[in-house]
């Protein structure tokens, strides 16, 4: 049985330091993660749960784009931050993400649920670092390939993945 992630303070510069080398990022893209999934999760609708979530990709072009959760009274016609944010890069034309970070108002942090991780599975190589924020700004930190693993993708159905 897995571990659950450490959960790290992002106050703390070594553990961002360590965050970054471990995940190929740098502080300026680990910040800027945080920040903007902080905004995203403002703007979320869902005025039912009151459970706002944030998500932010980083693409490997170095852009960020930005989602959150869509409630309707119907709950199954609820749309998840996580996609939002790759229905609106993808339209966009965007391929290749080099980071996702999401963020909710519980502590400790929430991970993407089922459907989210399968999604981003469809867009992000196994190795994509999913950085998940709580209410506090601290975060744990998984790879993909740790939060779906035995994943079904393109690969399985003979298509080459476009990430």
């Amino acid at each position: 049985m897995a571990l659950p992630p450490a959960i790290l303070s992002s106050a703390d510069s070594s553990s961002v330091e360590s965050t970054c080398t471990a995940f190929s990022l740098t502080p300026e893209e680990f910040n800027t993660l945080k920040s903007r999934v902080t905004a995203a999760k403002a703007t979320a609708y869902c005025p039912y749960s009151n459970f706002r979530v944030g998500a932010v990709l980083l693409t490997r072009s170095g852009e960020y784009i930005s989602g959150a959760n869509v409630e309707n009274a119907s709950y199954p016609v609820t749309t998840c931050a996580e996609r939002v944010a790759f229905g609106k890069a993808i339209t966009e034309g965007h391929r290749g993400f080099k980071a996702v970070a999401v963020a909710t108002d519980i502590s400790p942090p929430a991970s993407p649920c089922g459907m989210c991780r399968q999604c981003i599975r469809e867009f992000c190589d196994l190795s994509t670092p999913i950085i998940m924020f709580d209410k506090e700004g601290d975060y744990s930190v998984m790879r993909l390939e740790e939060l779906l693993p035995l994943s079904f993708g393109p690969e399985s159905l003979g298509v080459q993945a476009q990430v």
